[in-house]
């Protein structure tokens, strides 16, 4: 029986290609017992070529399939080229979005290649491996026996129902994220978005998705991640799921979605505040607030109306936002992207993501590269280098803010020390340069600063900015150090302890007596509570904090802070 080869190489280990299962599952389901034998390989752009090119060549497949994305062509270039010298009489074809919109052009550049599978995978895919005519195969680009390359139609959409669910052997996904589709397509057009390319949308039918996710729950997975381009963009739709989560909610799994946060009404808004901590967490493309930069990009966000919903969601403090800003864009110059910085930072999200304009192929910010001056990088991801608003240099500039934003903001390490330092600056982007520059020079001297030195740069910088106040900034940095590490080693650069041993002695054999702050450890002894927590005094502030590791915020995972009395 001839053997199949679906592969993915992901970019992490945790990660899991959803494309290839689904064109496995849809395939057998079709064809029954005339479907040939199909195998899945997982691999990361992080292993050796060696050892994907050796599992490859021991699987022995008659047809190898590769799945193209932005993050691992050039890597499935390689394993292409190398494998049709080992395995010369293996039939190799591509599928994905990096191949399907100038899929002559790689079949030119990868002679290896047998073909192209365009778009919507499972119906081609289930055509190609029960051996139809090329010639008539909708959705293929394809080499002749004459080297002639033949471009087939597209082929329509199909209707989401009949893809199968994959999720049956949930043992190959641990500690996996799990991915999961309720529609595919996008109602919106945003022009750098390959998304706008397909405008029909579907929906998965509402029964088939609450048995899908009933699944998940009893499973205990812990976060399935909605592919949707727009989850909320049909309330019914958005509504019933969440409902269903709500009402057979076990505690354990967490689920992703991506929404259009003006578009969520009072009665969503209601319903996300009601919900368990943790439950859902939010993913929301802002991309940019200049309303010159929304309206050419073709993006019909409000952002007073985002801003406004974003707040509302914070109210409860039970779900997690990630909030996306896209530099690069027409008619955003640094001064521009700035205010946009400044405008989403005041939202406070747990995530503030500063990513760059990928040039997609296909897209319509590729069609107006000359209107727009964008000078990109030919490898992928085809990040932006400069446009008519923004130089390379200023590029360079914003790479340094986003570096600090992930280190000291993205992290959570930091939370009350940023708040004390953006006191000295009216604007939070300009902190952020400022300490870029800093940051730049140490890292200069050597190899990339440990975490413990990520709070003594932070210090020294803060030192230098705000002389006056540089021991409120240590006390800031050992709270912001305790209330994540229950670390009993102190760092260097919280200075010395406060604590005599005597009083920490006595509290904590009160403690085991009273239980006046720390109720719920009634089966704990002195010492066990002594691990369990951290007990500091902060003279600048004027207080004495217990940190309890043994509770945390589901959110954030911040230790339970416990103000001690004074008499103690």
């Amino acid at each position: 029986m001839k053997k199949i080869l679906l592969t993915a190489i992901n970019a992490k280990y945790i990660h899991s290609n959803l494309a290839v299962y689904s064109l496995k599952a849809y395939a057998e389901e079709v064809l029954g017992e005339k479907c040939p034998r199909i195998e899945i390989a997982e691999y990361t752009i992080n292993q050796q070529m060696d050892e994907i090119l050796m599992d490859i060549y021991k699987r022995k497949p008659d047809v190898l399939c590769l799945s193209c994305y932005i993050w691992n062509i050039r890597y499935v270039e390689d394993v292409v080229k190398e494998t049709a010298k080992i395995l010369p009489d293996t039939v190799i074809w591509l599928g994905g979005p990096e191949v399907s919109y100038d899929a002559p052009d790689v079949l030119k550049r990868l002679p290896q290649a047998a073909g192209v599978m365009k778009g919507e995978g499972e119906e081609t895919f289930a055509a190609l491996v029960s051996d139809s005519e090329l010639d008539s195969m909708e959705g293929i680009t394809w080499r002749a026996g004459d080297g002639r390359i033949i471009e087939n139609p597209w082929r329509d959409v199909m209707d989401l129902n009949r893809v199968p669910f994959i999720y049956r052997d949930m043992e190959r996904f641990e500690n996996k994220i799990v991915y999961y589709e309720s529609s595919r397509g996008c109602p919106f057009s945003c022009s750098y978005c390959l998304s706008s390319v397909d405008k029909k949308l579907r929906f998965r039918n509402l029964e088939l998705v609450k048995q899908e996710l009933q699944f998940f729950i009893e499973k205990e997975v812990p976060q399935v991640k909605f592919v949707d381009r727009t989850f909320n963009c049909r309330h019914e739709h958005a509504m019933a799921i969440w409902e269903y989560l709500v009402r057979h909610d076990r505690g354990i799994t967490n689920f992703h979605f991506e929404v259009s946060a003006d578009l969520l009404n009072d009665e969503e808004i209601a319903l996300i505040q009601s919900m368990r901590p943790g439950l859902i967490q939010l993913e929301i493309g802002v991309q940019s607030t200049n309303p010159d930069t929304i309206r050419e990009i073709r993006r019909t966000m409000q952002f007073p109306r985002v801003a406004e919903r974003v707040r509302e969601i914070q109210k409860n403090g039970n779900v997690h936002q990630h909030l996306d800003l896209i530099a690069g864009l027409p008619y955003e110059d640094i001064e521009s992207f700035a205010r946009s910085f400044d405008d989403v930072y005041a939202l406070r999200p747990q995530q503030l993501q500063l990513g760059f304009l990928k040039v997609l192929k296909g897209s319509y910010m590729e069609e107006r590269r000359e209107d727009y001056g964008l000078v990109y990088k030919d490898a992928p991801p085809y990040e932006v280098l400069c446009t008519r608003w923004l130089s390379y240099a200023d590029v360079l500039r914003l790479k340094g803010v986003e570096e600090m934003v992930e280190e000291y903001y993205n992290s959570g390490q930091f939370t009350q020390s940023l708040k004390a330092l953006e006191e000295k600056y009216e604007s939070a982007f300009a902190m952020y340069e400022e300490l870029a520059v800093y940051y730049a020079a140490y890292a200069q001297r050597g190899a990339s600063p440990s975490r413990a030195a990520k709070y003594e740069i932070f210090l020294a910088f803060a030192a230098k900015k705000d002389a006056g106040r540089t021991e409120l900034y240590r006390e800031l940095l050992t709270y912001d150090y305790y209330l994540r590490e229950n670390a009993k080693s102190r760092p260097a650069f919280a200075g010395e302890y406060r604590m005599a041993k005597e009083e920490l002695r006595t509290f904590y054999e009160n403690e085991a007596r009273e239980h006046k702050y720390l109720s719920g450890y009634e089966e704990y002894d002195k010492n066990q509570m002594r691990r369990m927590t951290h007990l500091e005094r902060f003279l600048q502030m004027g207080k004495t904090i217990l940190f309890d590791y043994r509770n945390r915020n589901p959110l954030t995972k911040e230790a339970e802070v416990i103000l001690i009395a004074k008499s103690q």
